[in-house]
């Protein structure tokens, strides 16, 4: 039963990050800003490998960010 939660909530990252990965592509901002965005998807990928509940989190605040149009500064 668990393996099956656990599963799911692969599934449910696995097109979360889809989304959100689809979702800063189509941002019109500052390079700068998509390249921290790109950058922060991939350290929630990485996460994901290791602790996915963890990984399900940090996608999941930057996805609200995203939805409240909070962005990383251009440096």
């Amino acid at each position: 039963m668990e393996r099956d939660s656990q599963l799911e909530l692969y599934e449910a990252v696995a097109a979360r990050l889809k989304e959100a990965h689809t979702r800063v592509r189509e941002l019109q901002v500052p390079e700068g800003v998509r390249m921290a965005l790109s950058r922060k998807l991939l350290v929630i990928t990485a996460a994901a490998k290791h602790d996915l509940t963890d990984a399900a989190t940090r996608l999941e605040r930057l996805m609200k960010d995203l939805d409240e149009g909070r962005f990383p500064e251009d440096d």
